[in-house]
C-alpha cells in the first residue's frame, strides 16, 4: 500500500497514548513510504499523525472542505492540500487517493467516515482493507455492539471480519498487508445490506 487514509479526531481526547500512537503511525507511515491522507487539521489527534509522518520526512496530502477551512486550522506544511466543496466530496476525495482505510479514535465524524468505508465495501463498492486502531481498547464497545449485530443477525459474521483491529501500528498494518477481501458480489440482495 502507498497511499493510506487516516480518519481520527480533530480534538486531542484525554488519552495521551492516543496522541503517541498518532505520531507512531505518522512515523512509520514516513519509514515505509506510505503517504498519508487525512482531513487536513493541525489539531487534534489529526495533526499528530500528519506531524508524525512530516517530521521523518514523510509525504502527507490534506483533503478538507472549504467551510472548514478556519474552523479546523488547517495544516500549512502538508505536501498537498485539497479543498473540496463539502463532506461527501471530501469523503470521496479522500476513498480515491486511498488504497487502505485506518481509524484512529474520535468522535463522530471519525465513526461516520468509517462506517461510510465499511458500508461501501460490504456493497462491493472497493476491496480496500479497512483498519481501526484500538489503542488502549478505545474501541472496545463499538466492537461489541458490532458483534451483538452478528448475534442478532443485522451483519453478517464475514461482513463483520472485513473490518480488522489492532492495538499496534505495525500489527495492523500487517493484518491490512494480508488482508483477502471478500468478492465483489454479483447483485445486492436485501439480505445482504
Amino acid at each position: 500500500m502507498k497511499q493510506i487514509v487516516v480518519f481520527c479526531g480533530s480534538s486531542e481526547g484525554k488519552d495521551s497514548d492516543i496522541l503517541k500512537s498518532a505520531l507512531e503511525l505518522g512515523k512509520i507511515f514516513a519509514e515505509r513510504r506510505i503517504t498519508l491522507v487525512y482531513g487536513a487539521a493541525k489539531i487534534g489527534v489529526m495533526g499528530k499523525v500528519a506531524q508524525g509522518c512530516l517530521n521523518h520526512g514523510g509525504k502527507v496530502i490534506g483533503v478538507i472542505p472549504d467551510f472548514l477551512m478556519l474552523r479546523e486550522v488547517y495544516h500549512t506544511g502538508l505536501n498537498q492540500l485539497i479543498i473540496t466543496k463539502n463532506m461527501q466530496e471530501r469523503k470521496l476525495k479522500m476513498h480515491e487517493l486511498s488504497e487502505g482505510i485506518i481509524a484512529l479514535p474520535g468522535g463522530y465524524g471519525t465513526l461516520e467516515e468509517l462506517f461510510e468505508m465499511i458500508t461501501w465495501a460490504q456493497l462491493g463498492l472497493h476491496q480496500k482493507p479497512i483498519g481501526i486502531m484500538n489503542v488502549n481498547g478505545f474501541y472496545d464497545d463499538l466492537l461489541k455492539l458490532l458483534e451483538k449485530m452478528v448475534f442478532q443477525g443485522f451483519l453478517k459474521k464475514e461482513n463483520y471480519d472485513m473490518l480488522l483491529v489492532d492495538d499496534s501500528v505495525n500489527g495492523l498494518l500487517q493484518k491490512m498487508e494480508t488482508y483477502k477481501p471478500l468478492p465483489i458480489p454479483k447483485s445486492i440482495q436485501e439480505d445482504q445490506i
